[in-house]
């Protein structure tokens, strides 16, 4: 049976056993059982890569942090995770200098911005905290909500999320359109100001792109 450490774009952990391409941390969440009893313990939701420098873990060991995984980078910043300032120093140090530039008067500490961060993610009840704006004042890398599913804007194009990967909407929504959007607003700030340039996205998305 796949563990319950498979994240969706609106943050919910869930047991699935397609895999992802990045791995992610909210801290212990599992128990000896390697059953997930709560869905985040840190302020600190980072986004890591897979492989660094041969380590090797034993998923949802005792104790330690539960190993969290998102299809794509996109999935991660749209589920509220920010690059890991360890073994993804580089994505750390750009998504930190934009943030600077963007916000001038804001702390730009790691504990700074993942305290925005946090402020972003989460309804009182525990779930995701969304926002509203005109679909076509979206840029690149932005996930949204349609008929209550993830939706990625992509290239000049719409595609609906799953595990698996991506698939080009069938009716593609009116720039005009008021949409619910995933993605935290400090985030999405950040991509109109360059960070979706660099942004890693599911192969799948370039399918007749």
């Amino acid at each position: 049976m796949p563990l319950q450490n498979r994240v969706t774009p609106t943050s919910q952990l869930c047991a699935n056993t397609s895999r992802g391409t990045f791995m992610g941390n909210r801290g212990l969440l599992h128990n000896e059982h390697r059953q997930i009893t709560r869905h985040w313990a840190l302020e600190r939701w980072i986004t890591c890569v897979l492989d660094y420098k041969g380590v090797r873990r034993q998923v949802m060991s005792p104790g330690r942090y539960t190993e969290l995984f998102f299809l794509d980078e996109a999935t991660s910043y749209a589920a509220g995770h920010r690059p890991c300032s360890y073994c993804r120093r580089a994505s750390y140090k750009h998504f930190q200098t934009l943030w600077a530039e963007v916000f001038p008067e804001a702390d730009r500490s790691a504990v700074g911005i993942d305290r925005v961060l946090h402020g972003e993610r989460l309804n009182a009840d525990g779930s995701q905290r969304t926002w509203r704006a005109r679909l076509g004042s979206l840029p690149d890398g932005t996930m949204i909500e349609a008929d209550g599913q993830a939706v990625l804007l992509w290239r000049g194009k719409q595609w609906r999320w799953s595990f698996e990967g991506y698939e080009p909407l069938r009716e593609k929504m009116s720039p005009d359109e008021q949409v619910v959007v995933l993605t935290p607003e400090h985030v999405v700030q950040l991509f109109r100001a360059g960070l979706s340039a660099d942004l890693v996205v599911h192969r799948s998305a370039t399918v007749g792109a």
